[in-house]
C-alpha cells in the first residue's frame, strides 16, 4: 500500500467523492421531483438497477476523471462495469500498472432512499492492487457517507485507515457546516432489552431465517414468552446497519442470506456482495467484531457478484456468547 500520508490522502479523496454523490442526489431529487426513482432502469448481473442508481453512476466516471490524482493509478470496482473492460484511472492505464483497487457502492440502501423512506449510504474501500487475489481483508482505507432523506438536515460520514482508528463527522446539508461526531458502539454484555436481529428483507428464506433466530435466542436462554425482550430493526442497507452498530443502537446483526438460500436450494442473488461491506474496516477500527457467520475474517474477492454472509457483534463478549451456538444451529442443517 502507499505510504501513511498517501493512505490519509486516499481517505480524504473518498470522503470527497461521497460528499459529491450526496450533493448530486440531493440536487437531482430537488430538481426532478416528479421522477419515479423507484422505476427499474435495468437488471444487472449483481442486482436490480433503479433510476436513482443512475444518478450516482453517471457522476462516478466524471469525478475520477477530474479529481483523482494521476500519480495514483486505480481500478474502480462497482456494479454495471464489465469485468472485461475495467474502469481504470487515468484512462488508458493498464490494470497491471494500477496501485490501488477501490470498490464502491454509490448508493447502498437504494430501496429505502428511492421512496424517501430512510437514508442510504455511499460506501467505498481501498486496497493495494493484487489483481483477482485482492480481497476484503486487504482493504486499508474505508469510507461511508450518509445520503439523507428529503426531511433530514444532517448527513453523517465515517471513515477509517487500518491501524489508525476511525473518524466521524456530521454535516448540515443545508449550510455545509461540518462538525466532529462522537460514536460509541454498545458495551452491553447481554441482548435483552436491546436491538439484535437476523436480516430477512425479502420473502425468500424469511421463514427459515426467523426460525433460526428464534432457536438462537432460545439456546442462549432468552425466553420467547417472558420479559427478556430483544428488539429488531430491519434496516435494508448494509451501510445503514453498520451505522446503527457504530452508534451503539444495535448489539448484533447477522446477514445470513447466502447460507439460508443455499440450505433451501434457492436461486437468485438477493443478498450481500463485497461492495455492500466495503466499509467493514470502519467497524473493526471501532472495536466491533465483524466476521464470517462461524468466525474468521471476511475475505471475499473485490468483485460485484460474490455472495457474502456476515455477522457483526458490538463487542467481543457478545461474539463469544453467540458464535458457538451459531455453529451448532447451522451444523444441524448443513
Amino acid at each position: 500500500m502507499p505510504t501513511e500520508l498517501d493512505r490519509e490522502q486516499i481517505r480524504r479523496l473518498l470522503l470527497e467523492l461521497g460528499g459529491f454523490i450526496r450533493r448530486r442526489v440531493l440536487q437531482v431529487r430537488s430538481e426532478e421531483s416528479g421522477t419515479d426513482f423507484a422505476a427499474v432502469a435495468r437488471q444487472d448481473v449483481a442486482d436490480t438497477i433503479y433510476e436513482i442508481d443512475r444518478v450516482s453512476e453517471e457522476v462516478i466516471d466524471a469525478w475520477f476523471q477530474t479529481s483523482w490524482p494521476s500519480a495514483l493509478p486505480v481500478e474502480v470496482v462497482m456494479e454495471g462495469i464489465d469485468p472485461a473492460h475495467p474502469l481504470i484511472f487515468p484512462t488508458g492505464t493498464a490494470r497491471e500498472a494500477t496501485r490501488l483497487k477501490v470498490i464502491v457502492d454509490p448508493i447502498d440502501g437504494t430501496r429505502g432512499i428511492m421512496y424517501d423512506k430512510r437514508p442510504a449510504w455511499f460506501l467505498a474501500g481501498a486496497a493495494p492492487q493484487r489483481g483477482p487475489a485482492t480481497t476484503l481483508a486487504d482493504i486499508e482505507v474505508a469510507v461511508m457517507v450518509e445520503l439523507p432523506t428529503s426531511k433530514q438536515w444532517r448527513g453523517d460520514a465515517v471513515s477509517a485507515v487500518r491501524g489508525a482508528g476511525y473518524q466521524a463527522t456530521a454535516t448540515n446539508v443545508l449550510t455545509g457546516e461540518t462538525r466532529p461526531l462522537v460514536m460509541r458502539p454498545s458495551h452491553a454484555t447481554r441482548f435483552d432489552h436491546g436491538f439484535a436481529y437476523f436480516s430477512r428483507f425479502f420473502p425468500a428464506g424469511k421463514a427459515l431465517t426467523a426460525h433460526l433466530e428464534e432457536e438462537l435466542w432460545t439456546a442462549l436462554g432468552y425466553s420467547t414468552r417472558g420479559s427478556n425482550l430483544i428488539f429488531e430493526d430491519q434496516y435494508i442497507s448494509t451501510g445503514g446497519q453498520f451505522y446503527e452498530m457504530l452508534c451503539g443502537h444495535d448489539r448484533m446483526i447477522a446477514d445470513l442470506r447466502p447460507l439460508v438460500r443455499r440450505i433451501l436450494g434457492l436461486h437468485g442473488d438477493l443478498h450481500c456482495h463485497p461492495y455492500d461491506v466495503a466499509a467493514g474496516l470502519i467497524m473493526s477500527e471501532a472495536g466491533i467484531v465483524l466476521e464470517k457467520p462461524f468466525g474468521g475474517q471476511l475475505d471475499a474477492p473485490l468483485d460485484t457478484t460474490t455472495s457474502v454472509a456476515w455477522v457483526a457483534y458490538a463487542n467481543r463478549t457478545l461474539a463469544e456468547q453467540v458464535r458457538p451456538v451459531m455453529r451448532t444451529i447451522f451444523a444441524e442443517l448443513c
